[in-house]
This record gives structure tokens, sequence and C-alpha cells, in this order.
């Protein structure tokens, strides 16, 4: 088996545009010849994580899960590219330490809280505000903004970001490793 991918792991509020990102970036990836998969959190949320809710609890096992899906297809040499809101700090620490050092990268979209719930496109922000729903990251659940990202997406268009992110060191390298 060949070297360990780099895990990307995009942290933000819903409607950051993580997903957006993440797919771009697969995209590139996969014009460059790297295998690449996105774990986006809607969609771990209809399966695997089904029978998840959104407290602390269900939020922090949410992730466990997310985590050691990513660390599979990075054994297998695939790029796991996890688009999670990934609300706390502990979680986000959790992740990266299933990585080598320098093989994770954590994104940060940092979207102001007022433009994600003016996007809300899935209608979130405004059932959280009805009361509809509970625990809702950035209204009624806190975010902990990361300590540490290697990657700050403020202010960029979802390309520029794809394009800052195989900038990293742990995709330079990848890119210069031959494909497996």
């Amino acid at each position: 088996m060949g070297m360990q991918a780099p895990c990307i792991w995009f942290c933000g509020f819903s409607g950051a545009g993580k997903t957006t990102i993440a797919c771009l970036l697969r995209q590139h990836l996969a014009q460059r010849g790297h295998a690449a998969f996105v774990l986006d959190g809607d969609n771990l949320r209809a399966g695997l994580c089904a029978d998840l809710g959104f407290s602390q609890a269900h939020r922090r096992e949410n992730l466990r899960r997310t985590r050691e899906v990513a660390k599979i297809l990075s054994a297998t040499g695939q790029i796991p590219i996890v688009a999670c809101i990934s609300p706390f700090e502990a979680d986000r620490q959790a992740a990266r330490n299933l990585f080598p050092e320098k093989r994770f990268v954590l994104v940060f979209v940092d979207t102001p809280l007022d433009e994600c719930a003016r996007r809300d496109p899935k209608g979130l922000y405004a059932g959280a505000r009805r009361g509809e729903l509970q625990d809702f990251t950035g209204l009624s659940s806190p975010f902990e903004a990361p300590a540490r990202a290697e990657v700050h997406v403020r202010g960029q268009t979802p390309e520029e970001a794809a394009h800052t992110i195989l900038r990293t060191e742990a995709l330079r390298n990848r890119m210069a490793a031959p494909c497996r």
C-alpha cells in the first residue's frame, strides 16, 4: 500500500460554502489524476449517521464516525475531503490526531453568520429562528473558531479557495508523489 493520503477537513457554519469548495477541490484533484472523495455532513447524516440527532453528544459521535471513514479512505490512497460544520475544537483535534504530521489540512471557511443566514440554502436558519430546530450552530449552539487552521477562507471565491488549498504543503507533496 502507498503513502497515507492527506485529509482535507473543512469546518464552518451551515451555508458557509464548505461543500461547494470541497467539490471544486475534488474536481481539481481528479484532473491531476488523484483519487479524492467528499464526505459531506448532509450525505453522512442521510446514511451512516442517520441515527444521530444534533445534541453535543450526537455531533461528537457523528464526527467520530466521519473521521474513521476519512482514515480508511486515506489508508487506501484516496484523499478524503470532509465538509462538516465541526463546531468543536476537540473534535477537529481528534481528527488531526489520526493523521501523520503535515498530512492533515484544516480549512476554516470563515463566512460571517449573517451571510450564511442570508444564503440559507436549506431554510435551516429560518427554522432555527422559529424554534423548529434546537441546538443550531451559531444561534443556539456554539461554534469554536479553530485555534489553528492551515487555510483560512474569508472573502475568497470558491475557485480561489480551492486553488489556495491545492498549494498547501500536504497537497503539494501529494502532487509530487506518483499516483497510487
